[in-house]
């Protein structure tokens, strides 16, 4: 079970192997409902009634918790824990539970530790968080890496990490610390990468400015359904914070972002990385960017490599982090061939 949500007393629904199903558990009345909410956020230091109504908030075993209730909930208290495994993901569980392929997998990890900064993208619980952690397994020991979000959940397993997480405003409505406060003070750490686990306003602003700033490497997700959809997303971010024409935008994008990595809920449950793009530049004539799809999930069961090689290929394979057949055919993650044919698209490179 990954996930408890509370729609009313009588209907406690969970998430169990990606599927949403009752649990047939039920409280006895609203009363006692409440009553719970206000004991699981007490643990925690906060306070929920009807001047604060909404509560949302980092469990002591690093389950996500998020409470409201009435006059905002119409029908009653509502509570959703989002519960996080004690086990931490591996690319290696990634690629056994299909999620990932050796393929991409590889080309990922490369792509990290030459310092790529990469974006992840997904719909609510597709697992964007969970891949960022993967990911972060592979930065370098030596690397100063400062992590910002509004609930602590990413687990990193480096010894030089410092983590940051939001502070909501007091009851007098004043001290709250935002991701853009905290991505202001970041710059000032001197980190080798950020990672914000997710951009959801105005700091997507400066996250694109850290990137442009020497803090290559750096990471962060977004909420979007296809690296595509992924610009529109961060034009709207953008400007929330700053009135900027929109090609001025897309430079911004095109000189931070390396690579695009999409994560998809598919029927059935299973969460799977199903594009991994690169932002390959501005078009001279159109102005608009340029994306281009190293994997994707044309046959709809498997990543699979489209043939195209990304412009910063030539350096991937230089320093060995990459052999050239994982972008054109089929291997697992010791690097040999699961005897699968190439992809039939003919490996090209962007003129």
């Amino acid at each position: 079970i990954n996930e408890i949500m509370v729609v009313k007393s009588d209907h406690i629904y969970v998430e169990r192997d990606g599927l949403l199903e009752l649990s047939g558990r039920r409280f006895i009345s609203d009363k006692v409902t409440e009553s719970i909410i206000e004991r699981i956020v007490a643990q925690v230091g906060r306070r929920i009634d009807k001047s604060q109504p909404l509560v949302d908030a980092r469990l002591p075993d690093g389950s996500r918790v998020n409470a409201i209730i009435p006059p905002l909930a119409i029908k009653g208290p509502c509570l959703t824990i989002r519960k996080f495994p004690a086990h931490r993901f591996t690319m290696d569980d990634l690629i056994e539970m299909k999620s990932m392929t050796g393929s991409g997998a590889m080309f990922l990890r490369a792509c990290v530790i030459d310092r790529k900064n990469v974006l992840v993208s997904g719909g609510t619980g597709t697992g964007k968080t969970t891949m960022l952690n993967v990911l972060s397994s592979f930065i370098p020991h030596k690397d100063r890496i400062i992590t910002i979000e509004d609930t602590t959940e990413l687990q990193l397993h480096q010894d030089h990490v410092v983590t940051l997480e939001t502070k909501q405003a007091n009851v007098e409505g004043t001290g709250a610390y935002t991701i853009r406060d905290l991505v202001k003070n970041a710059l000032r750490m001197r980190p080798d990468r950020i990672i914000v686990g997710e951009c959801r306003g105005a700091e997507a602003v400066d996250m694109l400015q850290a990137m442009n700033t020497g803090h290559d490497g750096s990471m962060t997700t977004v909420h979007a359904n296809s690296a595509e959809e992924v610009i529109k997303r961060l034009e709207v971010l953008v400007l929330m914070a700053v009135e900027l024409p929109v090609v001025s935008i897309h430079r911004q994008i095109a000189s931070a972002i390396d690579v695009i990595v999409q994560i998809t809920r598919l029927p059935g449950g299973r969460r799977a990385c199903t594009q991994i793009s690169e932002v390959a530049g501005i078009d001279p004539d159109t102005h608009q960017l340029i994306i281009h799809d190293i994997y994707n999930f044309r046959d709809g069961t498997e990543l699979r490599p489209t043939g195209y090689l990304p412009t910063f290929v030539e350096p991937l394979i230089e320093k060995k982090l990459l052999q050239l057949e994982f972008l054109y055919g089929h291997a697992d993650a010791s690097g040999s061939s699961n005897g699968r044919p190439a992809s039939p698209a003919a490996p090209r490179r962007k003129g």
